[in-house]
């Protein structure tokens, strides 16, 4: 198992990629800590992998504030018994350039993506010290690594994440704490579910069709195929890589 005795803390881990992470990450040997706003969610994945004999737990807050990251970061301590893992997945999506989007959800766009990231960061990364090092994950997206129409708030949010993640891998090289960013394409989420719903009700199906065929793959990916590319990060495997952005996308940022 390439993640036996490894204790990880995912960051909205109930649903779409975080939950497939979760389940990954399971599968090969770690106990796992879902952090999700929402209770159902979250109860319900810690259900299937406790059925499995997994060890999990949920804890339940908003990453985006100071005391809810602190404390989901210390009862997944408690649970788990220490760190080795930090995925900071949790996000949002919102639609709209500088001149149309609401000021209210371009302050919540980098308040949950861009802030949620530093806070959990910030009580996550000691944990991940004291237990002599480890990996933590940023997600990011090709949003912030190309241009995409009316999303300004969401593209400037995981940009900047892809450049803390830097940062923080040159922070914290010495304690011996890899960091690096995953930057998915178009993935079969929830998210991309609500979006192509918004954009035609009628035939949701067909925007998810059509947002597939912008790679050069020609489909959406699948939340596993993320999950896929987070194990390797998380696990020993990728031992001589941090400050990477590791693009998933099906070729699209290459067309």
């Amino acid at each position: 198992m390439r993640l036996k005795n490894k204790r990880a803390l995912i960051t909205g881990g109930g649903s779409g990629l975080g939950r497939a992470m979760a389940e990954r990450f399971a599968a090969e040997g770690a106990a796992v800590a879902i952090a999700d706003i929402n209770p159902a969610d979250a109860q319900a994945v810690v259900r299937q992998l406790t059925a499995k004999g997994h060890k999990a737990m949920s804890t339940i807050g908003d990453v985006s504030k100071t005391a809810d990251a602190q404390r989901m970061v210390q009862e997944a301590v408690a649970f788990l018994g220490g760190l080795e893992i930090l995925v900071n997945n949790a996000g949002i999506e919102t639609v709209g350039s500088v001149t149309s989007a609401a000021e209210e959800h371009w302050d919540r766009q980098i308040s949950v993506n861009l802030r949620g990231t530093f806070v959990m960061s910030r009580f996550g990364v000691p944990e991940i010290i004291k237990a002599g090092g480890g990996s933590v994950i940023n997600l990011g997206s090709i949003g912030g690594l190309v241009a995409v129409k009316e999303y300004s708030a969401y593209g400037a949010s995981k940009a900047a994440i892809v450049q803390l993640t830097r940062s923080m891998a040159a922070d914290y090289a010495a304690h011996n704490i890899r960091v690096n960013s995953i930057c998915p394409g178009p993935i079969d989420t929830p998210m991309i579910q609500r979006a192509a719903e918004t954009l035609n009700p009628k035939d949701p199906e067909a925007i998810k069709k059509l947002y597939g065929s912008y790679t050069m793959l020609n489909r959406l990916g699948r939340p596993e195929e993320i999950a896929n590319c987070a194990l390797f990060l998380a696990s020993d495997e990728s031992s001589y890589v941090t400050a990477h952005a590791l693009v998933a996308d099906g070729g699209y940022t290459e067309q």
